[in-house]
C-alpha cells in the first residue's frame, strides 16, 4: 500500500505547493493594489479598496492559507513514509528553506490583517520588494529538490544574482514610474 500510496502524496504536495506559491505571489499583488488604491479620490477609492479587500480575503483564507496547510501535511507525511529522507543534507536545506517560507507566510498574515483595516504602512516599493522573496525561495527548493546536492556556493551566488536581477528590474520599474509621476505633474491617482 505504501508504494502506491507515496506517488499519490508526492503528486498533492506538489499541487499545493503551486497553489500555495499562486496564493502567496498574488496576495503581496493585491496588498500594492490596494496601498496604491489609498491614494485615489473618492469615490474610486472606495470602490477599489473594497474590492480589492475582498479579493485579498478571499485569495488568503479559501486558497493560500488552505493550501499552506495541505502542503504541510502531505509533505510531512511523505517523510512519516520514507524517514530516510531525513539523513539527507539536500532535505535539510530544503527544511529549512521551507521554516523560512512559513515564517514569510506568517509575517504576510500580519501585514494581511493590518492592510484589511487600512493600516499597513509599507509602501508599494516596499512590497514589490518583499513579494520576490518567496522567488527565490521557489528557486532554491526546485534546484536542491531536483538535482539533491548540497553545492551551495553554486546555489548562493546563483540566488545572489538572481536576486540582483530582480532588484535591478523593480528599480528601474520605480524610476519610470516616478518619470512618468513627474511628467503628469504628481502621483497618478
Amino acid at each position: 500500500m505504501e508504494g502506491s500510496l507515496y506517488p499519490i502524496i508526492k503528486a498533492l504536495h506538489i499541487i499545493f505547493m503551486v497553489t500555495f506559491f499562486a496564493g502567496t505571489f498574488y496576495i503581496v499583488r493585491l496588498f500594492i493594489y490596494h496601498q496604491e488604491a489609498l491614494g485615489k479620490r473618492e469615490p474610486d477609492r472606495t470602490v477599489l479598496v473594497d474590492q480589492f479587500a475582498l479579493m485579498e480575503r478571499r485569495l488568503w483564507y479559501f486558497i493560500t492559507w488552505p493550501s499552506v496547510v495541505l502542503m504541510t501535511i502531505f509533505g510531512l507525511w511523505l517523510l512519516w513514509l520514507n524517514p530516510g529522507l531525513l539523513k539527507q543534507p539536500w532535505m535539510h536545506a530544503k527544511l529549512g528553506l521551507v521554516a523560512l517560507l512559513l515564517a514569510y507566510h506568517g509575517i504576510t498574515h500580519s501585514a494581511f490583517l493590518r492592510i484589511q483595516r487600512n493600516l499597513l504602512q509599507w509602501s508599494s516599493f516596499r512590497l514589490r520588494l518583499w513579494n520576490e522573496g518567496p522567488t527565490l525561495v521557489l528557486f532554491a527548493v526546485v534546484f536542491l529538490v531536483s538535482i539533491k546536492q548540497l553545492q551551495w556556493y553554486y546555489g548562493v551566488i546563483g540566488l545572489l544574482v538572481l536576486g540582483g536581477v530582480i532588484a535591478l528590474g523593480i528599480n528601474q520599474y520605480r524610476r519610470k514610474r516616478q518619470q512618468a509621476d513627474a511628467q503628469a505633474g504628481g502621483p497618478r491617482t
